[in-house]
């Protein structure tokens, strides 16, 4: 058969097959994505196997790994797919999504400094208006590329603070909170009620930090300060923010943070916030994510929950946090 008939038999759905198989890599998930059956998506792969020459899929240890070849036709797939989309799609986008009734899996990146509730509430949120779904909840983390998970449609959404995000994504700003100082009531400035809590004393203290999200640069709070010409002295840093609290409540660390995650320990900790004594700029919180995604009529539903989530939290959020939606 020639080349030519070969390219004529290839379908849409071959190029979704292709595209969902390399994100995935397995075959089992790619079915359970696709709404298929295994032994179909296989027999896809057949297909594609013979019309690349390439294996596409090699075994790797449990798992498998996609080859140099899957990994060039990986984006290929998803513009093909994208416009698509865009010439064919105004029908599907306009009648939009059900979620009652929906089955599919959304991946979401995303950091634990905005909310100690926001995840659980997500979580809730989303399985009570669409029970069939399936939410993986993937952490930030240095040695995580989400910008690349993004555009290889591993990952759907990604949610977390940067002083200037990625501007090849898309975004959507989910709030703005004051940065401040938690510290515990035993710290001298919460026993004086923050009375010469000043610059100085402040870079001095002895201060306790999340793990960087971006491999060999500081976090955001590091990066203000170096902007300045400031630098302060980290005692401990720890890649699980949600424990910060406990050690600040226990020990004279100061956590620098947003207000509105600091509010939530108030009852629970003996810990104070005290007003920062450098300026910063408000910690923005953003949802970003990737033109792979952007026309999907689900990825437009989940985006509008994530941001109707983060709108209740601040509703609902302490008189005093002053945090901006």
């Amino acid at each position: 058969m020639s080349l030519k008939a070969d390219f004529d038999k290839i379908e849409l759905q071959l190029v979704r097959v292709l595209h969902t198989v390399i994100s995935e890599r397995s075959v089992s998930k790619a079915a359970l994505r696709l709404h298929s059956t295994q032994p179909a998506v296989s027999a896809q792969l057949r297909r594609l196997r013979a019309l690349t020459g390439d294996a596409l899929l090699v075994r790797s240890g449990a798992g498998m790994t996609p080859t140099a070849t899957a990994l060039q036709l990986l984006e290929p797939a998803g513009r093909l797919l994208r416009e698509a989309e865009t010439l064919f799609g105004a029908r599907r986008r306009l009648s939009g999504f059900e979620p009652a009734t929906a089955q599919l899996r959304f991946r979401i990146a995303a950091s634990d400094y905005l909310d100690p509730f926001f995840l659980p509430e997500l979580a809730a949120h989303l399985l009570r208006l669409a029970p069939g779904v399936q939410l993986d909840l993937q952490p930030l983390s240095a040695d995580y590329d989400y910008r690349r998970a993004l555009a290889r449609g591993e990952v759907d959404l990604v949610i977390g603070n940067w002083l200037e995000p990625p501007e090849e994504l898309h975004l959507a700003r989910l709030l703005s909170d004051e940065v401040v100082c938690l510290v515990s009531e035993q710290h001298p400035m919460a026993r004086s009620n923050g009375r010469g809590w000043t610059v100085e004393r402040y870079l001095a203290s002895q201060h306790l930090a999340p793990m960087p999200l971006s491999a060999g640069l500081p976090g955001v709070i590091d990066q203000h300060l170096a902007k300045q010409g400031l630098a302060r002295t980290i005692a401990v840093r720890s890649a699980h923010f949600g424990q910060l609290p406990q050690m600040v409540a226990h020990s004279l660390l100061v956590l620098t943070t947003g207000r509105l995650f600091c509010s939530r320990y108030l009852d629970s900790l003996p810990v104070r916030v005290l007003r920062c004594p450098v300026s910063f700029p408000p910690m923005a919180y953003y949802q970003l994510w990737h033109d792979v995604s952007h026309a999907s009529a689900p990825m437009r539903w989940l985006r509008e929950q994530v941001r109707e989530v983060a709108r209740t939290l601040v509703a609902q959020a302490p008189a005093s946090s002053r945090v901006r939606s």
